[in-house]
């Protein structure tokens, strides 16, 4: 029987209609020389950072544990490339936060570590594995993967969500994991519908990727007895690939103001992160490198590559060719949601799918104006915020009308800003309105 395309439930209230400028989508990820110094940030996830468990002086192989934690939510750091422990210290991320990290000097041997898939009997094992593995979300939040999937003793698990909707302008890894390695993919969803139960499969995909799309139905067509695999065709409109918005569009169901998708029986997982888990279950490798893409009109050669974590900025750039003219902007991620980052000396983290440098030519910057209340930033809003109400009181530090008006609930998407005709920098009032009720929450 072949595999159902399946409506979405519900459609996106809001958002906005972006171009997808996506110029490597026919680019299958080039997998670049490992460089001579990895750094490896103890810090590339989600929750409470690692410890290095190696010294200056060590040797270690690829694949080898450099970092762990005993806290549930955070993931193990593995070595990138087999070499000697350079260095152990204090480095700035391109976030601004400062992390403990390990610098590695490559020998050039690639020598690996003991690897072995694992053995799994039971869903403990699975998840044990998983967090073994190291991965966390590959599209961007850098959630560790175990801890979303285990679910609760009090929730239930009825709809697994792969997201390969992949709405941020310019970024085509995603896409290209769904054509180059669509039987991982298709491997990781049955390994996860083995240990996860869910009664369905939602691989979402957005309708400017028919190849994709096309794709996925033929290979589920060939290993889907139980008919429980639908490849769903979403509008193409951003910020569709937020998690929220896929269970609504899922599922009809809305994710309740500050709770995660198994609150409706929900788990959300990125396509990339789905076929990682099939060939690291294949394997036992972890995971030591990722697929970004990198373009933007100052990139000389943008293109898809697959580099070692760890890797500096400026070395994934020169290996594109270097910019043929320096860039006024440089982002790590998309162009909507994605960090401004102002050092290419930053090495690349687990959660990093993308790197885009601008040229002047491409940035126009809205000179701001006053506010004409025209309510476009309310209608772009997927979440159905007032951000101009959340502006106001962000200004006046008002955490009790901050909370009234739902300041915690905002996906700090840029839905509001890019629609905003005066220029207001909206998402930047948002992310200050949260410290606002942060700093409220700490005084209680």
């Amino acid at each position: 029987m072949h595999p159902e395309r399946m409506k979405p439930k519900k459609r996106l209230r809001g958002g906005v209609h972006v171009s997808d400028e996506k110029h490597t989508r026919e680019m299958p990820a080039k997998r670049l020389p490992a460089p001579e110094t990895v750094t490896l940030p103890m810090r590339q996830h989600i929750g409470a950072p690692c410890e290095p468990t190696v010294k200056v002086g060590d040797t270690v192989k690829l694949g080898q544990v450099v970092g762990d934690s005993d806290a549930f939510v955070s993931a193990p750091v593995h070595a990138s490339v087999s070499g000697k422990v350079a260095a152990v210290k204090e480095v700035k991320l391109a976030s601004g936060l400062v992390s403990q990290a390990v610098v590695l000097e490559n020998d050039g041997e690639n020598t690996p570590a003991d690897f072995a898939p694992p053995k799994i009997d039971t869903l403990d094992d699975f998840l044990a594995a998983v967090r073994a593995s190291g991965l966390v979300g590959l599209g961007g939040a850098g959630f560790p993967t175990h801890a979303k999937l285990r679910v609760p003793a009090d929730k239930r698990l009825d709809t697994l969500i792969i997201n390969a909707a992949e709405c941020e302008p310019y970024i085509t890894v995603d896409y290209r994991e769904c054509l180059d390695n669509s039987w991982d993919v298709l491997g990781g969803v049955h390994l996860l519908l083995e240990m996860l139960r869910p009664e369905n499969v939602v691989i979402a995909v957005e309708d400017n990727k028919p190849e994709a799309v096309e794709v996925l139905l033929r290979v589920a067509e060939k290993d889907d007895a139980g008919n429980r695999i639908r490849v769903m065709p979403l509008r193409s409109r951003y910020p569709q690939g937020a998690e929220k918005m896929m269970v609504l569009a899922a599922t009809g169901r809305k994710v309740p103001p500050g709770g995660l998708p198994i609150d409706v029986g929900c788990i959300v997982m990125n396509v990339a992160s789905a076929a990682f888990l099939a060939r690291y279950c294949k394997t036992g490798k972890p995971l030591v490198s990722r697929s970004l893409t990198v373009d933007g009109s100052a990139v000389v050669a943008p293109q898809n590559v697959r580099a070692p974590i760890g890797t500096e900025i400026d070395y994934i750039f020169k290996a594109c060719g270097g910019f043929r003219e320096e860039p006024v902007k440089i982002v790590a991620g998309g162009p909507m949601m994605g960090q401004a980052i102002v050092d290419t000396h930053h090495p690349i983290l687990k959660s990093n799918n993308a790197l885009l440098a601008f040229t002047a030519a491409d940035l126009s910057v809205k000179a701001e104006t006053d506010c004409i209340h025209c309510g476009r930033c309310a209608r772009a809003c997927p979440l159905s915020l007032m951000p101009t109400v959340i502006h106001r009181y962000a200004l006046q530090r008002d955490g009790a009308a901050l909370k009234r008006a739902g300041a915690a609930v905002c996906m700090e998407c840029g839905s509001c800003a890019y629609s905003c005709p005066a220029g207001k920098p909206l998402v930047q009032f948002m992310r200050h309105a949260k410290a606002v009720l942060k700093e409220e929450e700490g005084k209680q």
